[in-house]
């Protein structure tokens, strides 16, 4: 009798190999969070390491973000500002609309993100106009600092956009501060 309610007990079950022996229904229940969801590959925005993340998502919404072990950088880890980037893209207080101040003004009036872009595709473009330098083919006028995430493709297109394109001279690179 003792021998029999012994081997009932759940310690003694999994000593003889019952792996389901001390789970409960809770544990049994238990889903991975992400489970569901559809993944897409990033970097994590924060600093110049470029850090590969996997945001899991599903109907539009973020669902979680963690490292990516594929990525040869991070190995799968993030630093705790990385680990945090689920926040910077679902807090509620999140900037979501494009804020604009008018010069002296007191007060941001919101903009759609087409007149935003616009207006700053038109100051740039003044910019450069005013400040060209004819003999010299450049202006000084306007500067481009890179963002140290993006790859070395990616900023020779950005310098090559703005020095032929523009004539700035005036361009340097995150990665390099």
């Amino acid at each position: 009798m003792l021998a029999e309610l012994l081997l009932k007990w759940p310690l003694i079950r999994q000593l003889r190999g019952d792996r389901e022996a001390a789970v409960s229904d809770a544990t049994r229940n238990l889903r991975a969070k992400n489970a569901g969801t559809e993944v897409a590959r990033s970097i994590c925005p924060y600093c110049g390491v470029g850090c590969g993340q996997l945001v899991y998502h599903r109907e539009g919404r973020v669902v979680s973000i963690e490292g990516d072990p594929r990525s040869p950088i991070s190995r799968g880890h993030l630093c705790p500002k990385g680990s945090a980037s689920y926040e910077l893209v679902t807090h509620p207080a999140r900037a979501t609309k494009v804020k604009y101040r008018a010069p002296r003004s007191r007060a941001w009036a919101e903009l759609d993100l087409e007149s935003a872009v616009e207006m700053v595709a038109e100051r740039m473009w003044t910019s450069r106009n005013r400040t060209f330098d004819q003999e010299h083919m450049h202006t000084a006028g306007i500067a481009h600092l890179g963002g140290a995430t993006l790859d070395v493709e990616e900023n020779y297109l950005i310098k090559k956009l703005f020095t032929a394109g523009l004539g700035m001279v005036c361009l340097s690179n995150q990665a390099r501060i």
